[in-house]
């Protein structure tokens, strides 16, 4: 996901048949992408909308959560904590 994309994670999807679907547009917060999915069913009502909070995959030098937690782990305590 590109940086400009992951200023924007608010995606409003357009679901297709056969399990697809189409980003119709990406948002920064959710109030703007609510309203614009009420515009959409109003004119298109027989069409399926969903919002999604999307952050995408992390940029090259960036830790996934999983990788902090692994990484606090094999850390040693530190010689300036006072131990009792």
């Amino acid at each position: 996901m590109s940086y400009s994309q992951r200023l924007y994670p608010w995606a409003l999807i357009r679901l297709l048949p056969q399990m697809q679907r189409v980003v119709v547009r990406r948002f920064r917060n959710r109030s703007d992408a609510e309203g614009h999915l009420q515009a959409l069913k109003r004119l298109m009502p027989d069409q399926k909308f969903i919002i999604i909070f999307d952050l995408g995959d992390p940029m090259d030098g960036e830790s996934t959560d999983e990788e902090s937690v692994r990484n606090r782990k094999s850390e040693k305590p530190s010689s300036s904590l006072i131990k009792f």
